[in-house]
């Protein structure tokens, strides 16, 4: 009961401030507005916005308008704008607290019934009303429909295999109702990649068959060239992809191009949800646009001053040249940012690679071992981040209550000595002429790390690991492909191993779903086919078939029933130990720092912060939509 009147409570303070606004028009919007084709700002509004937070808490109250401009390396990047305008059911703010953000409140009875409580008045950005239909028709005719979801709703929908009830009393309310509790249903809205557990039903009905004209959808069909009407249903519902200039969005800005390839401008949503206390609606910038450019291209057209935001693409060994142009354009600033992730690079041994007895070498705990003890993490550290890296194996980060120093050092330590030792022990004594260890086969112990070719230091990394690793009679062979092409080929089996950074999320909590630890996802790449085995339900992949895994699989499904936090935190401890004794992902080092240029006109972007991918989503946890630009630089060591 005390639980719902707080919420209550929180959700009428929050309209408070809302009674008192006086809303100014942007200049972006007001020839629309004075022509008529588009209402007020205080018509575009929910009847209760979601009001920022003041400066008094180290924020300015910023102006509407200006470009921003920043770049990504893919076209399919532009996905991107969804994780940095990082508006979502729930959302954390800058401490990491989880608080209502598209939806005006939220009740929780027993962690198992959550009433969402839609904002009056919200509306897509066409116009069209956001209501508790545009939920019903994802939950109706997406989500549990046989031939848009074959698999049924996502996981995190599920507790001890049942799907909750959902209900829809009014137009403003949403009801999911579980038997029993469901601890991963608020972080998962939460996440950087939401789950959209609603759709803009009036944009696409027209693409259901559940709702089109028959003859309209078939003609659809020829003209897009697809073989059934769910292949078109899913061209168009992109809700992630955001490659759809059509789809309406409540992202704080909307893609505005038509068939971009290399350039992509997103204008301000004029419906958007969140305003500052004065009234003024957010996004404060008017426009973003973003830039495909290659690779190695990102650092040096940040350099140039080709950008006012940038920190995708850049990694700590950008950070002379962007100092260098820092100090002879005084055109931006280098902002440092704490690393989120457990791991700044991570080994991952494929341990379903299709070779059976090169399965059967990475599977026994000595061999995963004796290649990390085999790396000399020093000397990659002062070659690579100046030293300022914390080197040791993958385990969070120390900012989490589970971080203990003896599993960063596990197996860390440069040891080539216990690793020839180790491998000796496996039985792999013989070798060739030229040093290398050769298998109970007979095929020389060539050990192959397929990269993404994006990260200049992963490669720089690896070459000194080549040498360190001839040592002990292992020869890396590095092999770079596309991002896309590396990820199949490791989900597939065909992948001996991989390289990527660690853990996304380095700084769990006792609530923190254990998702990525367990082997309930594809993409840890030590295990893709495990992860495929439940992410399907048992339809593809294959089950975990070594104890440690088995034992991290059955942790991970007592966290989720339990309620306690003290038991909670006592299986996190017992699964992050379980990583750091059996090595699963041979983690480099953390910590090093990432990389920021911010314009010196760019207003509200944080000095210190951290730079994660979930929780966090990049720049969305700071609130991009709250940065603006003054006429003015921002002093020197402010935002």
């Amino acid at each position: 009961m005390f639980e719902r009147l707080a919420t209550i409570l929180a959700a009428l303070m929050l309209a408070l401030p809302a009674l008192a606004l006086d809303y100014r028009e942007s200049t972006f919007w007001g020839d629309e507005v004075a022509a008529g084709d588009l209402p007020p700002v205080a018509e575009r509004v929910p009847q209760t916005p979601r009001v920022v937070d003041p400066p008094a808490k180290g924020r300015e109250f910023g102006t509407q308008g200006g470009t921003l401009r920043t770049m990504v390396t893919r076209t399919k990047d532009v996905r991107q704008m969804v994780v940095y305008g990082y508006a979502r059911l729930m959302g954390y703010d800058r401490d990491y607290t989880l608080q209502p953000d598209l939806l005006r409140a939220i009740d929780v009875e027993e962690g198992r019934r959550f009433t969402l409580h839609l904002r009056p008045g919200h509306r897509w950005s066409d116009g069209a009303p956001f209501t508790s239909d545009d939920f019903a028709y994802w939950w109706n005719h997406v989500a549990t429909h046989p031939e848009l979801s074959p698999s049924g709703p996502e996981e995190f929908l599920r507790v001890r295999g049942e799907l909750p009830d959902v209900r829809f009393p009014d137009a403003h309310t949403v009801i999911f109702e579980w038997a029993h509790p469901n601890p991963d249903f608020l972080q998962a809205l939460a996440q950087a990649r939401p789950p959209f557990i609603y759709r803009p039903a009036h944009y696409l009905r027209q693409y259901h068959a559940d709702f089109a004209d028959p003859d309209d959808l078939k003609a659809l069909m020829r003209e897009k060239r697809v073989r059934s009407w769910a292949a078109l249903h899913n061209r168009y519902d992109n809700m992630y992809k955001f490659d759809n200039h059509e789809l309406p969005t409540l992202q704080p800005w909307m893609l505005a191009t038509a068939e971009g390839k290399s350039r992509f401008l997103f204008v301000r949503n004029p419906f958007y949800h969140r305003v500052d206390a004065r009234g003024v609606q957010l996004p404060y910038i008017d426009v973003v646009e973003m830039l495909v450019v290659g690779p190695g291209l990102v650092a040096a057209k940040s350099n140039a001053g080709e950008v006012d935001l940038q920190a995708r693409g850049l990694d700590f060994n950008d950070v002379s040249i962007l100092k260098k142009g820092e100090a002879e354009r005084g055109e931006y600033r280098v902002l440092l940012w704490d690393n989120g992730t457990a791991s700044q690079i991570a080994i991952y041994p494929n341990l379903n690679f299709n070779d059976p007895l090169w399965r059967g070498v990475m599977r026994d705990v000595r061999f995963r071992r004796a290649l990390s003890l085999g790396i000399d993490r020093r000397m990659i550290n002062r070659a690579l981040y100046f030293g300022l890296g914390d080197e040791g194996g993958m385990t969070v980060l120390p900012q989490s209550p589970f971080f203990r120093p003896e599993n960063r050092s596990a197996w860390a330590r440069y040891d080539p000595q216990e690793a020839n030792r180790l491998l000796d022990e496996m039985g792999l004594t013989e070798r060739d002429d030229s040093g290398i260890r050769l298998l109970p086969d007979g095929r020389p112990a060539w050990f192959v790390i397929e990269t993404a070719g994006e990260r200049q230091e992963v490669e720089n990394a690896l070459q000194i690991i080549t040498d360190t690793w001839r040592e002990i009679g292992i020869k890396l062979v590095m092999r770079p492909l596309e991002r896309g092409i590396l990820r199949n080929r490791v989900y597939s089996g065909v992948t001996m191993a991989s390289v990527w950074y660690g853990w996304d999320n380095g700084l769990p909590q006792a609530d923190t779903r254990p998702a990525h630890v367990a082997p309930h996802q594809q993409d840890f790449l030590a295990w893709p086919k495990w992860g495929q085995h439940y992410q399907t339900h048992g339809e593809l992949g294959e089950p975990p078939d070594m104890p440690a895994a088995r034992r991290l699989m059955d942790l991970a499904d007592e966290w989720a029933r339990t309620a306690s936090p003290e038991r909670k935190a006592e299986i996190w401890q017992e699964m992050v130990d379980i990583h750091a004794e059996n090595v699963f992902a041979i983690g480099i080092l953390s910590g090093a720092p990432q990389p920021v240029v911010v314009s010196n006109r760019l207003r509200n972007v944080p000095q210190d912060a951290i730079w994660a991918w979930d929780p966090g989503a990049h720049f969305g946890i700071h609130r991009m939509d709250e940065f603006f630009f003054a006429d003015d630089p921002a002093p020197e060591g402010e935002s």
